[in-house]
Formats: structure tokens, C-alpha cells, sequence
């Protein structure tokens, strides 16, 4: 798989920076989610944790147009690997659609983020937290499978050596 071109360090240097994104678009997050206008920080978070996801896949060499790029090989190896993680977000572009579904896996802390808007005072707060506990729950979880998807492309481009 010497068509990934990177090793361990680079891709654990990519990591690092994948979680400072993170943490910086969870905050930015929070900041809508603050704002007392239901519905407004759905839209945000769509929007932040669309343009997070393709920021991450290009810091990895992960969207869609790097894997095309790919020679057929290595190409094939990888999308066995996405495949198995069960990852619908590497190697793809991240369409409206694939972000809502990845939403939904916290679609409780969402719900619970709406509904904490009508608590007087409190609510913002908690709606706050909730937005930034989401955001970086489905950036770091998405991080991690870009990780293992090339950690385990790197084992195997090493074994087969």
C-alpha cells in the first residue's frame, strides 16, 4: 500500500490536529446552541459538523477524490477496511444526509439540547454543554476510524513487504 504515501508519524501528527479542530468547531457549537432560538443550532451543527468531517478526510488523505487516486489496489484494500469499521463517512463526500444520520447516533443529547432551551436561565447553559459534549463525540469518534482505517492500511502495506 505504498500508494498512501505516510507513516506512523504523520498520520499520528494528523491526529492531533484533527482533535484541536474538533475541539475548536465543539466550542463554536456550543456557542449556537446558546443562542435561544429553537432550531437555529440544528442548522449550525449540520453545517459545522459537515464542513468538520471533510477538514478531518483531508487532513487524513481520506475524501473521496484522495481515494480515487489511489492505484486500483491499494484503492480496493482501503474500502475493505472503511467497510469493516463500519465508517459511512471516509472516502465520501459528506452530504447534508450522512450528517444528520451521524446526528442521530446523539439524537438524544439533541433532543435533550432542544428541550433544555425552555428551562429559564439554566437551559442555554445546558443546551451549550450539550451541543459541545455532541459535537466533540461524533468529531473524535470520526477521527478514530480515520485512524484505524490507516493505521491498519500502514500494518498491512508493512506485512506484505
Amino acid at each position: 500500500m505504498s500508494s498512501l504515501n505516510l507513516n506512523l508519524a504523520q498520520l499520528d501528527a494528523a491526529r492531533r490536529e484533527c482533535l484541536q479542530l474538533v475541539n475548536q468547531r465543539a466550542w463554536v457549537s456550543a456557542a449556537a446552541a446558546a443562542i435561544p432560538l429553537p432550531g437555529l443550532d440544528v442548522g449550525a451543527d449540520v453545517a459545522i459538523m459537515t464542513r468538520m468531517i471533510e477538514q478531518i478526510n483531508e487532513k487524513f488523505g481520506l475524501r473521496e477524490q484522495d481515494v480515487a487516486r489511489l492505484d486500483a489496489q491499494t484503492r480496493q484494500r482501503l474500502l475493505v477496511i472503511i467497510t469493516s469499521l463500519g465508517s459511512s463517512l471516509i472516502g465520501r463526500y459528506a452530504s447534508k444526509e450522512l450528517i444528520i444520520l451521524a446526528l442521530k447516533r446523539v439524537g438524544v443529547r439533541m433532543a435533550s439540547k432542544q428541550a433544555a432551551k425552555f428551562v429559564p436561565l439554566l437551559g442555554t447553559a445546558i443546551a451549550a454543554g450539550v451541543s459541545y459534549g455532541a459535537m466533540r463525540y461524533l468529531g473524535n469518534a470520526h477521527i478514530e476510524d480515520c485512524y484505524r482505517v490507516l493505521r491498519q492500511a500502514i500494518a498491512e502495506a508493512d506485512s506484505s513487504a
